[in-house]
């Protein structure tokens, strides 16, 4: 019985709906008579001054050229001409987007920029979002005198000169730099580049002064090295692909994290003295995968089937909790007073460790290395170095000891096929206890008798 009741109220429903929208809808036409007036001004609409010959018309050297600070917009693509610069600025506190169009120079221009700081230690200057390429000299070049600039967005290729330079103090970001006649982007002191992308410069892909951060970068095929730092810097999280030259050359004092070097012309990463590698992989470098100098901390990175050694470490460094494998030389070289502690060797096509004088060489596992050659798992070369708790296997020497004075205890060698221990004279060392072809029984249950045939601490093992 509801059912029969539904239609009729469904319709009173709908027509009570639309006499209220008759009640509340406007009228669909307008008002008769001319449309009002806003009461806005041009630079209320836009409130910002074009680049144009009237707001900033050029001079001998430039086609356009910016003399005021303030806030400055591209309305039109841009062609450069013969002997110019196309937007020069010679003030302070200028921003300047290129609203998306594109700055582009012709053949035998000269050496003139795209946009171009023609006045020594000018700040606050912003240069954002556009193209700028095939220019007789830079791209962008915010000189390198100024401060505190920022770039953003900028797409910079086939220029001769560098495609982006900044001054001290800048900040660089979501910018592409290629094919340009110098470097990618070139920064100075204390200055920031962020999420770009360098391929095809002739030169340093990036490259800058001293306190600088580089992160979320990437550097490819670049003539130069990938990456070149001063002193001080600090590089995450980039990767360096196929470079001529090193993937990355830090200078003395700086930081590498979780970057990436791959098939490199020369090293993967090579860092200066007192500098700190960690969470870095470098493989198919043509030379060694990682290089540190003096006083190198690289912890946690991974190196493999480099042209040279997988990791050198310089005077005083500390190698830990890395893997070599694969390497055309080293899996892993210390200097002296170094220390390889908690790393993994392999298939290294000489020894899997090698150190000099007064060194440590702690908790390492050394396997099936000398692929290419007579290797050991571990070789010392030195004196007074501690050799303790490693375990070395399946290359031609497990331990060798060149010369005497080394300490040698609580290690393990198996299956190398020469010999397992070849220490010369004069070293000291725990009992080396062969184990070897013992048969042991099999242990199940809560206890059992032990089978290393010693009780000494510092006992070595054959096994």
């Amino acid at each position: 019985m509801r059912r029969h009741h539904l239609l009729p109220a469904l319709a009173i429903g709908v027509g009570v709906s639309l006499i209220t929208f008759a009640l509340v809808a406007g009228p669909i036409d307008p008002p008769g008579g001319p449309v009002a007036s806003t009461n806005k001004t041009l630079a209320e609409v836009e409130p910002r001054i074009a680049i144009n010959a009237t707001n900033t018309p050029g001079d001998a050297d430039s086609l356009y050229k910016i003399t005021a600070p303030g806030s400055y917009y591209l309305p039109a693509n841009l062609a450069g001409v013969v002997g110019k610069h196309g937007i020069e600025i010679a003030a302070s506190g200028v921003t300047l987007d290129l609203n998306g169009f594109d700055l582009v120079g012709i053949p035998g221009m000269g050496a003139f920029d795209g946009v171009s700081v023609s006045v020594d230690s000018l700040r606050d200057i912003a240069v954002l979002n556009g193209s700028v390429r095939n220019w007789g000299d830079g791209g962008v070049d915010l000189g390198f005198l100024s401060r505190g600039c920022r770039v953003v967005g900028i797409l910079a290729s086939g220029n001769s000169g560098t495609g982006i330079t900044t001054s001290i103090s800048a900040t660089v970001s979501n910018c592409t730099s290629s094919f340009n006649g110098q470097r990618g982007i070139r920064a100075s002191n204390g200055s920031t580049i962020s999420r770009c992308a360098v391929e095809s410069n002739t030169g340093a892909g990036i490259e800058v002064n001293h306190g600088c951060t580089i992160s979320d970068c990437s550097a490819y095929f670049n003539t130069g090295p990938g990456v070149l730092t001063g002193i001080g810097c600090t590089v995450i999280d980039s990767s360096f692909y196929q470079n001529a030259s090193h993937g990355l050359q830090l200078g003395e004092g700086g930081a590498a994290t979780r970057c990436t070097a791959y098939i490199n012309g020369g090293r993967g990463l090579s860092a200066g003295n007192s500098c700190t590698v960690g969470g870095c992989t470098a493989s198919f470098n043509g030379g060694a995968g990682i290089v540190g100098a003096t006083s190198v901390a690289i912890s946690d990175c991974m190196t493999q089937n480099n042209g040279d050694s997988g990791i050198i470490a310089g005077v005083g460094s500390t190698v830990s909790d890395c893997s070599s494998l694969l390497n055309a030389n080293i899996g892993i070289e210390v200097n002296l007073g170094g220390t390889v502690a908690a790393c993994s060797a392999k298939s290294n096509a000489l020894h899997g460790i090698e150190a000099s004088s007064s060194c440590i060489i702690r908790g390492n596992t050394c396997t099936l290395n000398g692929t290419a050659g007579i290797g050991a798992g571990i070789s010392v070369f030195g004196t007074d170095t501690r050799i303790e708790h490693n375990n070395c296997t399946g290359a031609d020497y497990g331990i060798l000891a060149s010369l005497g004075g080394n300490i040698i205890t609580g290690n393990t060698c198996s299956a190398n096929s020469l010999h397992n221990w070849n220490l010369s004279i004069n070293n000291f060392y725990g009992p080396i206890v062969d184990r070897t072809g013992v048969s042991t029984p099999a242990v199940l249950g809560a206890a059992a008798a032990g089978t290393l045939n010693t009780a000494d601490p510092h006992a070595n093992f054959s096994y």
